[in-house]
This record gives structure tokens, C-alpha cells and sequence, in this order.
């Protein structure tokens, strides 16, 4: 993808001690430069090329970053931090790569004046522990069940992202899922988001005609044109094996003599693959769905039983489609049993939108799997509201996992950057410089989103942290007017595991750079 190349020459000949310290702090602050006009609500877009002509536009952190072509080692680290994120917590990519950058650039000073990097890496682990501490005190427990708090929870996620002119609708279509697929074991509780929602982008329609089912969609038309396309309460198997000919284990070639022996093998065939339909519709299906093939004859036979197929479902689907209605996958025909069937769908029904062919498992009775229906005018637009829904998804995942909330807006930023400075006076010896430096350098987040906005970064910080000397930590900046607010009133908090989670990645791979004091490199020169 040709995006910004952050190249460093380490080609053949090696980079030791300052050198390759100040070699990684460069290319790990130009990634940071790279991405830091994505951050807020005014936050900037990103167009990217990527090599065979197509477009992505996104201000997702996390999404540009791993389309960046860079060659630098250092700022291939700094990129797989927002790939941790990304994976860990969902939201908050675009923080964590500024804030390592910006932990680099402030420590940069103190590797000049020869202070030892191992010195700096206790200063910048003591700050952390410190920080997350202080993390914890400004935060607040939630109440998850309290749907209108959640909503406006969600939507400090996203109203940093482009669908933000529909943002209570994409909260509402989050929190619908999650909580569909939430299962309460008393003491733990099990949200797997990746593994059970299933987003169905289908362009075309309005972005208001997305919505939630309480079943699974599959690109998929019935196997037979002559098939049943609506059934009310169907009894669903599901199998994970073909429902073809079964050809022999060992032997493949058979040798034939007399004419009506070739007659008898093509009868063994019809018989096998009539004796699986029998096995089948004993149990009185209405819809079978396999992984794998059938064949011509066995479709006649089903029809003949007036049962629906849809065949090569992918194995992912098959699991959602099996907590929706309450089948178990089953591996052999020989092996079913009654209570294999799913019974919980209300409606199945196969619908055309668009130009393609659609097959719903519908209105399904607490169904433990979930599949949300994006709409939208275009692939690229709905490829960006899809990346901004599971940053939704995750956010809501978290807060019912761990329900506590820090204020957003860079107020817990900012809390912990004048908490540090005021804790370094207390520390003796070198240590203290590069723990000031932590401290500083949290205060480029609200600070980056000041300058976003277009706001004055000088004045505005001043006033910022004049608040937070007097001990007023929720307040925070309005990132679309570039003024100081009270997140009390204004109403954006993050989940405390995000804001923990950004800060544990950006200051440790902050630590793992300064501890590197060689580059070398195995390419040979030309």
C-alpha cells in the first residue's frame, strides 16, 4: 500500500547505542505523526491506496495503521500496538500509538545528556503503576441494566467515528447484540462478540434500515428451485457431513464386465443416497442445512419429503446458526437423535434484496447467536460503519465485563499528568526528570484534540489543568468546540479497561524501544 514509507537506512550496516535509540524514537514518533489527526471528533480522514487500485477510507487508528507499508523495525512495533488494542479492547488505537510516541519524544532529552536507559525504564514503570492507580480513583461503576447510561456510553465511542450522525441507532444496535449473545454463568460471564455476532453488510437501502435479528441471515439460496421458501416453526437439523454418494474407503477402481453390472452400481448409489434421505426424514424435518454437498438425487428425495436444504454453509455460521435455534451439529446421518433437532426458529424465510438471495433464520426464541444487518449506500461506506460498530461492540462487551467508567474527553488524561508531576517533586535523584517526562507527555491527548478541533492549545491546556490543580478531574476538553467541559454534563465516559489498557501498552512498548541499543541488520547489500 503505498501510504506514508517511514524508511531508516538499516541496510547492511549496524546502528549501536544513541544511534539506534535516536533512530527508533524518530520513526516511532513519525508513526505517531502519522495517525495523530484521527483523534476526536473532529478527527481528520484517511484516504489510502492500497496496490490493487481499491480505496479504504477510515479515521479507525487501528485500520490505518495496518495498511501503512513501513520498513523501519521500530515502527513496525509501534504498529502492532494498535493491533494488541485493537484485539484486547477495540477502541482507543489511535491513543496508544500517540502516547508511546509522545512517552519517546519526551524521554528523547534525558538519552541526549547520557542518563542510562535502564534509569528512564524504572522512572517510566514506576509512573505506570502510579498511573493506574490514579486511573481507578477517577472512575465510576455502571449500571448495565440501565439502557439509556449504556447508550451514551456506546456512543462516546463513536462519536469520534463517521457514524456519528447515527449514533444512537448504531449504540442501540450494539447493545441489542451483545446482550442477545451475553451468557450470565453467576460468577463469570461469557461475551464472545467475534464468534457469535455476525455482521451482514448488504448495500443498497437506507443506513436506518440496519437492524438486529433475532436469528442468523446466510447469502444463500435454497438448494432445489421447487423447495419451500417459507416455513412457519421449522424443525432444523443441522449436519456437518454430505449428503451424497459415499464412494468406496480403499478401493477406487472397480472393473466391470457385463452391462448390467454398471446398471447395478448406479442402483447401489441411488440406494445409498435414498437410505441417508430415509434416516433423515424419519425425524420430519423441514430444513436441512449442511456444510458440505448434496447431490441431484438427494435434493429430489428431500423435496419428495417436503423438506427444505441449503447447502456449504460455512462452519462459523453452522455454530451461530446452532445456539440460534437450539440444534446440535451433527457429524453422521446414523448418529441423530431427537433432541438434535432446533426447534426454538419461528420463521424461516428466503427473501430477495437487491440481486442476491438471502436466507433468514428468523424470530428465534432466546437465541444465543445474533446477526446484524448493516444497509448503507455504498461497500466502501458500509466497510467503514462496519469497523466503527465493532469498536461499538467491543466498548459494550467491556462495560458489561467490567462495569466501571473514566471520564473521557482527555480528563483522565489530564488527571493523571498533573498527579504525576505533583508525585515527581517527591521522588529523589535522576529518576525524577523522566517521570516529569510521563507526566507531560500524558498531556498530549487533550492537547491533539484541541488542535483537532482548531482550538488554542496553549490557553486551553492552561485552563485544563488549573481545573485539575484544584481537584475537578472530571473535566475534560469538548473536542467539537475546542473548550473545557465537565464530563458530568457532557456526557463522555470510556470504560476504565480501555483507558488502562492504552496506557499499560503505550508506556511498555515505550520501555521495550529505550532497551534497545543495536540495529542490525541481515540484508546484504547489492
Amino acid at each position: 500500500m503505498q501510504a506514508p514509507v517511514v524508511y531508516m537506512n538499516a541496510s547492511s550496516e549496524r546502528q549501536t547505542g544513541r544511534q539506534a535509540q535516536i533512530s527508533n524514537i524518530t520513526a516511532a514518533k513519525a508513526v505517531a505523526d502519522i495517525i495523530r489527526t484521527c483523534l476526536g471528533p473532529k478527527a481528520m480522514l484517511k484516504m489510502l491506496l492500497d496496490p490493487m487500485g481499491g480505496i479504504v477510507l477510515t479515521n479507525d487508528g487501528h485500520a490505518i495503521l495496518r495498511e501503512i507499508d513501513v520498513s523501519h523495525p521500530a515502527a513496525k512495533s509501534m504498529i502492532e500496538l494498535s493491533r494488541t488494542q485493537d484485539e484486547e479492547v477495540g477502541d482507543g488505537t489511535t491513543t496508544v500509538i500517540i502516547l508511546a510516541g509522545e512517552i519517546l519524544a519526551q524521554t528523547f532529552p534525558y538519552i541526549e545528556k547520557n542518563i542510562h536507559p535502564v534509569v528512564i525504564i524504572q522512572a517510566l514503570k514506576q509512573a505506570l503503576s502510579d498511573a493506574l492507580e490514579i486511573i481507578h480513583e477517577v472512575s465510576l461503576p455502571v449500571d448495565t441494566n440501565n439502557d439509556a447510561a449504556m447508550i451514551k456510553l456506546i456512543k462516546a465511542s463513536i462519536g469520534t467515528k463517521y457514524v456519528n450522525k447515527w449514533a444512537t441507532m448504531m449504540c442501540e444496535l450494539a447493545l441489542k447484540s451483545v446482550k442477545t449473545i451475553a451468557l450470565d454463568f453467576g460468577d463469570t460471564k461469557e461475551i464472545d462478540t467475534k464468534r457469535y455476532i455476525r455482521i451482514e453488510k448488504i448495500p443498497g437501502g437506507e443506513i436506518e434500515d440496519s437492524n438486529v435479528l433475532d436469528g442468523i441471515v446466510l447469502n444463500k439460496d435454497v438448494t432445489h428451485p421447487k423447495m419451500k421458501r417459507r416455513i412457519e416453526n421449522p424443525r432444523i437439523i443441522l449436519l456437518d457431513c454430505p449428503l451424497e454418494y459415499k464412494k468406496g474407503e480403499s478401493q477406487t477402481n472397480i472393473e466391470i464386465t457385463k452391462e448390467d453390472e454398471w446398471n447395478r452400481i448406479l442402483q447401489i448409489e441411488e440406494e445409498q443416497v435414498k437410505l441417508l434421505c430415509d434416516q433423515l426424514l424419519e425425524f420430519k424435518p423441514d430444513l436441512v442445512i449442511t456444510e458440505k454437498g448434496v447431490s441431484d438425487l438427494a435434493q429430489h428425495y428431500l423435496l419428495k419429503g417436503g423438506v427444505t436444504a441449503l447447502r456449504r454453509v460455512k462452519k462459523s455460521d453452522n455454530n451461530r446458526i446452532a445456539r440460534a435455534c437450539g440444534a446440535t451439529i451433527v457429524n453422521r446421518i446414523e448418529d441423530l437423535k431427537d433432541s438434535d433437532v432446533g426447534t426454538k426458529c419461528g420463521l424461516f424465510h428466503v427473501d430477495l434484496i437487491g440481486d442476491e438471495y438471502f436466507s433468514f433464520i428468523d424470530q428465534c426464541k432466546e437465541p444465543r447467536a445474533c446477526t446484524v444487518v448493516l444497509r448503507g449506500p455504498s461497500k466502501d461506506i458500509l466497510n467503514e460503519i462496519e469497523r466503527n460498530l465493532h469498536d461499538a461492540l467491543a466498548v459494550t462487551r467491556n462495560v458489561m465485563l467490567e462495569p466501571s467508567l473514566s471520564p473521557g474527553g482527555g480528563a483522565t488524561e489530564m488527571a493523571v499528568s498533573v498527579r504525576l508531576s505533583e508525585k515527581a517533586k517527591t521522588i529523589e535523584g535522576i529518576g525524577q526528570w523522566p517521570y516529569q517526562a510521563v507526566a507531560d507527555s500524558f498531556e498530549i491527548i487533550p492537547r491533539t484534540l484541541i488542535q483537532n478541533c482548531g482550538g488554542n492549545p496553549i490557553r486551553v491546556l492552561a485552563q485544563l489543568r488549573a481545573k485539575h490543580a484544584e481537584g475537578k478531574h472530571t473535566f475534560g476538553v469538548d473536542g467539537d468546540q475546542g473548550k473545557i467541559v465537565d464530563m458530568n454534563e457532557y456526557g463522555i465516559w470510556e470504560p476504565e479497561v480501555i483507558k488502562q489498557q492504552s496506557i499499560k501498552t503505550g508506556i511498555e512498548s515505550a520501555c521495550l524501544l529505550l532497551r534497545v541499543d543495536d540495529i542490525v541488520s541481515a540484508v546484504r547489500q547489492q
